[in-house]
């Protein structure tokens, strides 16, 4: 058996020192998007309540997430056009300017604009370490270097709502975002120097932007119609009647465009695998699940079970060690075994099992508890998450690699963006109701409103006020993952329907990438 030393060539021409240089450059990036998710969770609730508005909750992750999904394909199809390097470099610093700019947000309104700003930037960041990764390693080596990237990870998932929390008690909110920058600069100068390696794109074909902006037209139309559906609007009302009807035409008017264009934003003939497809389907529905879980249980740690910001963050630990922790393990598997099959299969099942668990919590249940779900939780994330990308780019052929990539993370921010706007609008509306409901009956739900209450508002409230609102809060939290839990349960659905093809690459002899090939041609139908 040979060790990595051994790989002289595993990917275009890198040997196994190249590529851990340049995966240098790709560790610093990654972990300057994952801080940024993992950092502003905690801080959430401390700026909606200065800035103002329960209302605007949803969108202050929905802005950014919305804007990453739009981003994401044209930063992959940018990327097979001009190359890998200046595209990603280019990601690098947008994402540093919104970051800047939202530290600087004076309302809510500027607040979201930032974080879309952002966002753009952040589609950038990851498809483009996937896209790098992708071009640079074959599938069936790629998990040899996965420790590697996985390296990051527990300075990310376990330091970033650390990190956040601390910021949001000791400083202020808005070094949740300008801590971005100096790590940033950083990743700026890496990237740029050990990136070098990569070859340039041609340069030569058009940018799709008809696609692009049909693209943003129809997923933003689809997002506000989840987000005000049933909320601000009335279902059957002008303008979310309006919304659908611009989703459908801009959707149908998208796949046109796509069918003709010689190098279009999002190349269709990608979902023609059958193995692409479903592994896109569980990254949407883990990206819905993921976002709720991580996005709204700080709300509960802290206006209910009365932790800290910083306290929220360490309460989070639980599922960020389990999502490692399994995606190490699951990843060492596939590298020796090449079976990757059973973990989305698995993975769904045990997301579904720990959303349920949620939709059980009450104002006493303790924070014991909550962190055995939250390995749950995070364990069936853990699963998921790497394999469903592997199992994308294994359907690919090289020249879609970016392209391709792209799609399959935007179906995973789509789900994302879906989840975080239909959630929150549940969340949010449950909340309300039931304030409004105890107002009503007891007389005391009317000390507290939900638009401009912060966990330090709530702690100077008479107690039975707090009751009031932790009951309320809870009332939304446990809807919320029931919700969740439906929609994680259709990712077992799609998971089933997998089917195995071999991984490309590796030292694979001919008998078997003959059969890797009629497996692939089989999977595509």
């Amino acid at each position: 058996m040979s060790s990595l030393g051994d790989l002289e060539k595993p990917g275009l021409g890198f040997s196994h020192r190249q590529i851990m240089v340049t995966m240098s450059g790709l560790v610093i990036a990654m972990l300057l998007a994952l801080l940024d998710n993992m950092i502003v969770a905690p801080a959430l609730p401390t700026i909606v309540g200065d800035l103002g508005g329960l209302e605007h909750l949803a969108w202050v992750t929905t802005g950014y997430i919305l804007a990453t999904t739009i981003a994401t394909p044209i930063w992959g199809k940018l990327g097979d056009l001009y190359g890998r390097r200046i595209v990603f470099v280019a990601s690098i610093a947008l994402f540093l300017v919104g970051s800047a700019l939202c530290g600087m947000a004076q309302n809510m309104f500027e607040l979201v604009g930032f974080r879309a700003v952002q966002g753009l930037g952040a589609g950038g960041l990851v498809v483009g370490v996937l896209s790098i990764i992708g071009e640079m390693i074959p599938p069936r080596d790629r998990s040899k270097y996965q420790g590697v990237m996985m390296a990051v990870m527990p300075v990310a998932l376990i330091g970033g709502p650390l990190i956040g929390g601390f910021i949001t008690d000791h400083l202020s909110w808005r070094w949740a975002f300008y801590v971005n920058l100096p790590l940033g600069a950083i990743a700026l100068v890496v990237c740029w120097i050990t990136l070098a390696k990569l070859p340039r794109g041609t340069g030569r074909a058009r940018i799709d932007w008809a696609g692009t902006g049909l693209l943003t037209v129809w997923i933003t139309s689809l997002v506000l119609i989840t987000t005000w559906g049933g909320t601000q609007y009335d279902w059957a009302s002008p303008q979310i009647l309006g919304l659908a009807l611009l989703t459908i035409l801009g959707l149908a008017a998208f796949i046109m465009v796509e069918r003709r264009q010689p190098e279009p934003i999002m190349p269709l003939r990608v979902f023609k695998s059958r193995n692409f497809v479903l592994a896109g389907g569980v990254a949407f529905v883990s990206g819905f699940t993921l976002f709720g879980a991580v996005g709204y249980l700080p709300q509960f740690q802290q206006f209910v079970q009365g932790a800290s910001a910083t306290n929220s963050g360490l309460l989070l630990m639980p599922m960020m060690i389990s999502v490692m922790a399994v995606s190490l393990i699951s990843g060492t598997i596939i590298s020796r075994t090449g079976r990757y099959r059973i973990f989305p299969i698995l993975g769904s099942v045990v997301v579904t099992v720990g959303m349920f668990l949620f939709t059980t919590v009450g104002v006493g249940t303790s924070q014991a508890v909550t962190a055995i779900y939250m390995v749950v939780l995070g364990a069936g994330m853990g699963a998921i998450m790497q394999t469903s990308t592997l199992i994308a780019q294994n359907s690919l052929e090289l020249r879609d690699m970016g392209a391709g990539t792209g799609a399959s993370t935007f179906l995973r921010n789509m789900g994302s963006s879906l989840g975080v706007s239909i959630l929150g609008a549940l969340y949010a509306s449950r909340l309300t109701d039931s304030l409004a409901h105890s107002a009503a009956g007891t007389g005391t739900g009317g000390q507290v409103t939900a638009s401009s209450m912060t966990p330090q508002a709530l702690r100077a409230l008479p107690e039975a006020a707090q009751h009031v609102f932790q009951q309320a809060v809870t009332s939304g939290i446990t809807g919320l993952f029931m919700l969740g839990s439906v929609v994680a349960a259709l990712g077992i659905v799609v998971a089933l329907f997998i089917r195995h093809v071999p991984l490309r690459g590796g030292k694979a002899a001919p008998e078997q990438r003959a059969a890797t090939e009629v497996a692939m041609a089989e999977a595509a139908v």
